[in-house]
């Protein structure tokens, strides 16, 4: 059974103020349903068409805190997440996930000091020692591998940028097996490594709307793809090196 623990969300524009600046996004706009097809969602676009501004909204209507953690996770630094999640009603799976996470890679370090002052000492669930006696990468990584689990419910918020390529290849096994077992992830990305995870799905914010799109339609594949091949030339252009 290929069941979600978030089946699709619904929003509620009359919940929206008219002034808000929410409604000149227009691929945020142009929501009013969207459903998740695949145990792994990716949001993809360029940055400001919305997509981390729908994770972080959908994460907090979910109720999880703005700045990550478990729903348990009760912390404040700054607020400046959007009043889209008081508009958006979650249509959840008829079962309950284990475990759950909301993480995010701009606010990963607030979310690792909350993690010393909860766990006591006791760090066992995230790789037994505190993530800030880690590298980034290496914390990241810890979390994901101890504090996440089978038949769990995650949102990442550009896990890629802690991570050196040869980390996101791991980082990329770790997903895909949690997914094989009944684990649910939604991810704003740019990284064509991650973007590349086999039977994921791909929803594109550019060109005002949001729709599915195959890997090979990502500009982070196309970008990526035509610098490797057409290196020289490409700088060339771009630098003015006549």
């Amino acid at each position: 059974m290929d069941e979600k623990f978030i089946r699709s969300i619904k929003v509620d524009w009359n919940r929206i103020s008219k002034s808000s600046y929410l409604r000149k996004i227009p691929s945020i706009h142009s929501i009013n349903n969207l459903d998740f097809n695949s145990k792994i969602t990716f949001f993809v676009g360029e940055n400001g068409t919305g997509k981390s501004t729908l994770l972080e909204s959908i994460a907090l209507a979910y109720g999880f805190n703005p700045e990550g953690g478990s729903r348990n996770f009760n912390f404040s630094t700054k607020d400046t997440h959007s009043e889209l999640y008081q508009a958006i009603n979650i249509v959840r799976g008829t079962s309950k996930p284990k475990s759950e996470f909301f993480l995010r890679a701009e606010s990963f370090y607030n979310v690792a000091s909350k993690v010393d002052d909860y766990s006591e000492g006791d760090y066992t669930s995230y790789g037994g020692k505190s993530l800030h006696e880690q590298s980034h990468g290496e914390s990241f990584l810890a979390l994901i591998q101890n504090r996440f689990t089978a038949n769990g419910l995650y949102i990442l918020d550009e896990p890629e940028a802690a991570l050196s390529p040869q980390r996101q290849l791991t980082l990329l096994i770790l997903l895909y097996n949690y997914a094989k077992k009944g684990s649910q992830f939604i991810i704003a990305s740019h990284s064509p490594i991650l973007l590349g995870m086999p039977e994921s799905s791909i929803l594109s914010f550019d060109d005002g709307k949001i729709r599915e799109i195959k890997y090979e339609e990502t500009e982070s594949y196309k970008i990526t793809e035509l610098f490797i091949n057409n290196k020289e030339l490409l700088l060339n252009n771009l630098l003015d090196n006549d």
